[in-house]
């Protein structure tokens, strides 16, 4: 489904899209989504590392603060 937005653009902007679509050969429509969608990969990847970074918060000191798998495992070992 495709739905028809308006933008109001300064006439050198307007002007700049159209030679950008002319040099591309492609529609204005498509030069205003590719752009749109080029942006939309940047934020949506951003956010994808944010929230790895608050996961990843959120497993510090689950095991304790001195204690370290190394040290679990040694232990682990130690008792077999």
């Amino acid at each position: 489904m495709t739905v028809r937005k308006n933008f109001l653009f300064d006439e050198d902007v307007a002007q700049h899209l159209k030679e950008i679509a002319k040099k591309a050969n492609i529609t204005q429509t498509q030069v205003v989504k590719n752009l749109i969608e080029a942006e939309y990969e940047e934020v949506s990847v951003e956010e994808k590392l944010e929230a790895i970074e608050r996961l990843a918060g959120c497993m510090n000191g689950l095991i304790g603060d001195d204690i370290s798998i190394q040290s679990i495992k040694m232990e682990m070992g130690a008792n077999i």
